[in-house]
């Protein structure tokens, strides 16, 4: 009876303690200035006070039309379950984007990469392997000419689901990189 009594007040001390886990993104602390500047001017706004204003604004727009182009065609990177290694054919997708990203426009914006999982495994190891990923891509563009000042890094382990089947083909789709232009 006294064992049982501990058993159940140990067990109890426990699920109190555990508590629900926060999914917050990981962020990479090493760029994270340049996020929260990119942040701060997205928040400017812009008024029209003239016509010579207004060509300057048309141009503006079609500089980000031309960011938009190039972040359409920056690819996803996909990893095999539990895994951060790049594969060849992933290899060729990040050497495509690495020569995106040495084009004149842009050449001025900074890349944000997303590391991403699926559902399998804790969030803490989660967040952890969505920046390996992240880190692996990284490297890549870095040896494919990229400055490494111009990319930063986040985890959002299993919180950003592209796909939320329970099946093979939709965790495939979660374990990935993407890539997120900042001017």
């Amino acid at each position: 009876m006294m064992k049982s009594i501990v058993l159940s007040g140990v067990v109890a001390a426990l699920l109190v303690f555990s508590g629900c886990s926060d999914k917050e993104p990981v962020v990479d602390s090493q760029n994270s200035e340049q996020v929260a500047a990119a942040t701060e001017a997205a928040a400017v706004e812009t008024e029209t006070v003239s016509a010579e204003d207004s060509m300057v604004n048309s141009s503006t727009n079609s500089a980000e039309m031309t960011m938009a182009e190039v972040e359409s065609k920056l690819p996803t990177i996909y990893f095999a379950f539990d895994k951060y290694d790049i594969t060849p054919e992933m290899q060729e997708r990040i050497d495509a984007a690495a020569e995106l990203g040495k084009q004149d426009i842009a050449k001025s914006l900074s890349v944000k990469l997303e590391g991403n999982c699926d559902e399998w495994g804790s969030d803490e190891y989660n967040f952890a392997l969505g920046l390996k990923r992240a880190e692996a891509v990284k490297k890549a563009l870095v040896a494919d000419g990229i400055e490494a000042s111009r990319i930063s890094m986040v985890s959002y382990g299993e919180s950003n689901p592209v796909c939320t089947e329970h099946t093979k083909e939709c965790w495939a789709k979660n374990r990935r990189v993407d890539f997120k232009l900042i001017p």
